[in-house]
């Protein structure tokens, strides 16, 4: 991997991969909902749409015929701190996909027209987010974990928000947040880097908009609320959510094992106990969401309303033996193959190599070597994933539930772990 400035001081990381004939492009901008305010909520995740919608030379179906007249694929996605505008192609067909991303990226005409039809697009989008209880939960879950904070304002933002937004509010929002310190650009695959360097110089080195970095936004306290969304479902849809890591904190690593023995797998706790070994749930699981400055451990099931309290009490028994027990040395050896297992497969792709390269560059400002990161997965001792279990459990969880009746959730003692009722 190396890094370089482009003449402007545009930042670029690339990953030179001389095995594949494929190029993973990717321009990355350190803005997303957890950037906006209770007005401009969803605008990130509004301009994501735009920028595909016509430049001043190519129209949405000249960008979508491009890109397939040469087998590739162009996306976008928004997260609650970034967004990112990515290209997969052949090696030989790089030089049309930067000239295509750095004209969306630069010349879209965020046409008023175009505007109000997608707008119409990602109000859809919502109802069918709506729609579907099992999506809809983990943004309950964010909610009740940290209240009114921008970290839990919904990506997709809310209809009369969107609905009062124009071209001139979305260019405003822009020019402010897609600034030379706000940007990255990542690259990985079969490339010369002379030669990519010259193809972005040309295509980037005119971005000008300098500014001061200010997307710093105070860290969210830990709320643990109770939020219950009623909705006439065939199941309940809970999620139980704990204080987690930052993509910085030195245990991350040994939350990510945690995870991983509770909830992260087939052979993980919950689902042995709550689907293989009952029967009470199709979908019973853990995951870990790092933030720049905090994080999110969470526990999600979906279940029938008759047998949402047998599968609370399971998961309180799971969590209970842990606080007590902690996990295994089986357990501990288990989840390090895993994530290491994981950690070397992905990096088969050139879309993760991008990925992780751009992430790292935008949030961290640095990077770990593979063999660097599974030392650091190594050193985990159990002694760290006490600690983590002990954050973990150090303050009343929160709990979101879509569903048709909240009479179980209601009843669970949120802060018994915290008293030591276990």
């Amino acid at each position: 991997m190396n890094k370089y400035n482009l003449s402007n001081g545009l930042r670029v990381v690339v990953e030179y991969i001389p095995s594949v004939r494929s190029v993973s492009f990717g321009v990355w901008v350190k803005t997303g909902s957890r950037n906006e305010t209770v007005d401009n909520n969803g605008i990130s995740h509004f301009i994501e749409h735009m920028l595909f919608k016509g430049t001043k030379t190519r129209t949405s179906k000249d960008i979508a015929d491009l890109f397939d007249g040469i087998g590739g694929n162009v996306n976008a996605f928004t997260s609650k701190e970034y967004t990112c505008y990515f290209a997969k192609v052949l090696d030989e067909h790089l030089p049309l996909a930067v000239d295509a991303l750095s004209d969306m990226f630069f010349h879209s005409q965020l046409d008023p027209e175009e505007l109000a039809k997608e707008k119409n697009v990602i109000l859809e989008e919502i109802s069918m987010y709506e729609d579907t209880p099992d999506d809809k939960v983990h943004d309950e879950a964010s909610r009740a974990a940290f209240g009114g904070h921008p970290l839990a304002y919904s990506i997709l933002g809310l209809e009369e928000r969107l609905t009062a937004m124009d071209s001139n509010t979305l260019r405003g929002y822009m020019d402010a947040a897609y600034t030379l310190e706000n940007t990255v650009i990542s690259v990985a695959g079969n490339v010369e880097e002379g030669a990519l360097l010259a193809l972005l110089e040309k295509h980037f080195g005119g971005f000008a908009n300098s500014k001061p970095a200010d997307t710093a936004v105070a860290a969210p306290a830990f709320i643990g609320d109770h939020l219950f969304f009623k909705k006439k479902t065939e199941q309940n849809h809970l999620c139980l959510s704990f204080p987690g890591c930052s993509i910085t904190d030195s245990k991350l690593y040994a939350m990510i094992l945690l995870n991983n023995a509770l909830g992260g797998g087939m052979s993980s706790r919950l689902f042995q106990e709550i689907r293989e070994k009952r029967g009470l749930a199709y979908s019973v699981y853990s995951y870990h969401t790092s933030y720049a400055d905090t994080g999110l451990f969470t526990i999600y099931a979906g279940t029938a309303p008759k047998q949402t309290k047998d599968v609370l009490d399971l998961t309180m028994e799971q969590l209970g033996e842990l606080s007590v027990k902690g996990l295994s040395d089986e357990e501990l050896h288990r989840g390090k193959e895993q994530l290491k297992g994981s950690l070397i497969l992905s990096l088969e792709s050139t879309s993760s190599r991008m990925n992780r390269l751009g992430k790292n560059e935008l949030m961290l400002g640095h990077h770990y070597t593979l063999d660097q990161l599974l030392q650091r997965i190594d050193a985990v001792q159990m002694a760290d994933v006490q600690e983590v279990t002990k954050r973990l459990l150090s303050v009343p969880f929160a709990v979101a539930m879509v569903g048709s009746n909240d009479k179980a959730t209601a009843q669970i003692r949120r802060d018994q772990f915290v008293s030591g009722i276990v």
